[in-house]
């Protein structure tokens, strides 16, 4: 796929790589914001501000507001404390937001966009590879609830995308690890070709890698003009997350847990889960075993004690895709198959769990 082609989403476009900044000076010149802010974190204002600002061709004032990185930063307290800056800077509603960083800026950033002054225009310029397959489409903004990921938040869609795939190399190995757990989803859940292709990375150029993000995109952004408010089709995308999530949030709560990236916690819900579609839908064993050995070659092995299973179970009762008291999961009848709103029992929840530890 040619990724000079802007793929064409809910309202606005996702640019890949010179398109996107003449895209942005483009918006700057049409639009004329009467101020731009930066949203980035301490990492992003570090590795990835100083690469950005000298494309922006513009003589519009310009102010810089930094966060601490990291997901236990992405709350309520740090969004009052953004919104109280742009107040402070004379923030009005014809400023743009800019917001570079990983999911937890343009997820963060989104929402204080949505929210300050009822609503300015913001263009995401995703920098971690997670970010760039994941939280750029979709319109999804928000922030977590303590340890409760994304409970906070709002679907409205930015003016732009900007994908700079230059920015990867400033990721530390882990980071792109948990990018990539998205991707193996897109392809297990939509394309059979892809979950191919992502299980020969090995023998990949950096190009190849730009092409494969592209399709990526592609791929989340079908489902989500399909179905932009998740009322049916879209809950897809939601495969690995419903365990995937309530670890995310146990270890992020348990001191004596090492605080996992989202992906890695993904790559165990989508172990977890192909396990119940053998399960519940008579998914494939050997396709099981095989998504089990794929994802164990980038993602170490984590062993979960019964009681802190039960833990976690309990922990999916906050997921977003439960209806009536009831949990639900998205399941597999094959690759490229998926089916929502799945019921399983504990029992084979923890059976799930014997298996991804064995």
């Amino acid at each position: 796929m040619s990724i000079e082609q802007p793929i064409e989403a809910q309202g606005y476009k996702v640019y890949f790589n010179t398109e996107g900044y003449v895209f942005i000076n483009r918006y700057l010149e049409e639009v004329r914001p009467s101020k731009i802010f930066i949203l980035s974190d301490t990492h992003t204002h570090e590795c990835c501000v100083p690469t950005f600002l000298p494309q922006l061709a513009t003589d519009i004032p310009i102010e810089i507001i930094e966060i601490e990185a990291g997901e236990p930063h992405k709350n309520l307290e740090t969004c009052y404390q953004v919104w109280q800056v742009l107040a402070e800077l004379g923030a009005d509603r014809k400023s743009l937001l800019i917001n570079i960083g990983g999911g937890v800026v343009t997820d963060l950033g989104g929402f204080v966009a949505s929210t300050y002054m009822r609503g300015i225009a913001f263009i995401n310029v995703p920098t971690s590879l997670l970010a760039m397959v994941d939280a750029s489409v979709g319109g999804k903004t928000g922030v977590d609830l303590g340890t409760l990921k994304n409970l906070v938040g709002v679907i409205n869609n930015p003016k732009g995308v900007v994908i700079a795939t230059e920015f990867l190399a400033t990721l530390p190995a882990d980071e792109l690890r948990s990018g990539m757990a998205e991707m193996f989803k897109h392809g297990l859940i939509a394309s059979e070709n892809y979950w191919q292709r992502m299980c020969d990375l090995k023998s990949l150029t950096l190009s190849d890698l730009d092409g494969l993000i592209y399709e990526s995109v592609v791929i989340k952004n079908e489902v989500v003009m399909e179905d932009p408010t998740e009322k049916g089709v879209r809950k897809i995308l939601n495969y690995g997350h419903t365990l995937g999530h309530a670890i995310e949030s146990y270890c992020l709560d348990n001191t004596h847990r090492r605080r996992l990236l989202h992906g890695e916690t993904i790559a165990i819900g989508m172990v977890l889960a192909s396990f119940l579609s053998v399960k519940r839908l008579g998914f494939s064993q050997e396709q099981c075993d095989a998504i089990k050995r794929v994802l164990g070659e980038y993602f170490s092995k984590e062993v979960f004690t019964a009681e802190e299973i039960a833990a976690i179970c309990d922990l999916m009762r906050f997921d977003k895709k439960n209806s009536h008291g009831k949990v639900q999961f998205v399941l597999l009848e094959c690759v490229g198959t998926p089916k929502i709103d799945c019921e399983v029992s504990l029992d084979e929840i923890v059976e799930a769990f014997a298996y991804y530890a064995n």
